[in-house]
């Protein structure tokens, strides 16, 4: 049974290794991912992994893809690709909680959709101007939700977790293998 990554995300190949699946094919997916108008957070993750395992669905394979969101409130943190939008991020988040939603969506090898969502509640001890500056020099930031990594440096910054830590890391691991098992996919 063939498996397709619909990510080309180093983090979610290794979360993937860590219960000892290896997809067949990476296949990232070239998708359009602006948020629709008054899109709320869960809405736009599921919509996002539906659309990536659509764009890159295989006959007789199965298709992972996944979409990981940040948000405070209804409001979508962009991933931070410019440093003054991770400074943002971080200054919105510090001292208070904010959600994290993995949204996942399996294409089986009858073109058949299974969906799940995982929703994570971060909290983030008060940071001082400091604290965000040397984070930002770190670089980790770079192309992350909410422009941060909680699998780096920014875990230091994080008071508390509830919820899937490997989701907030970009692919829930538990909702992911019992996709992979109603599918009948092989574990070994």
């Amino acid at each position: 049974m063939r498996l397709v990554l619909a990510s080309a995300s180093p983090r979610r190949l290794d979360l993937l290794a860590r219960i000892g699946v290896v997809p067949d094919e990476v296949a990232p997916a070239e998708i359009d991912e602006t948020p629709l108008k008054g899109e709320r957070p869960a809405d736009y993750a599921r919509r996002m992994a539906a659309a990536k395992a659509v764009a890159v669905a295989r006959p007789g394979a199965l298709v992972l893809a996944a979409d990981t969101v940040v948000a405070a409130g209804r409001r979508i943190l962009p991933k931070a690709e410019e440093e003054e939008t991770a400074a943002a991020a971080l200054a919105l988040l510090s001292g208070r909680r904010h959600r994290v939603l993995s949204a996942l969506t399996l294409v089986d090898v009858t073109g058949q959709a299974r969906h799940r969502l995982s929703i994570s509640i971060v909290a983030f001890k008060r940071l001082s101007a400091e604290e965000i500056a040397a984070y930002l020099a770190s670089g980790e930031w770079h192309g992350k939700a909410g422009g941060y990594a909680i699998q780096g440096r920014a875990e230091a910054l994080v008071r508390t977790i509830s919820g899937s830590h490997s989701g907030i890391v970009g692919l829930p691991l538990f909702e992911t293998r019992a996709l992979l098992r109603a599918a009948g996919y092989p574990f070994g």
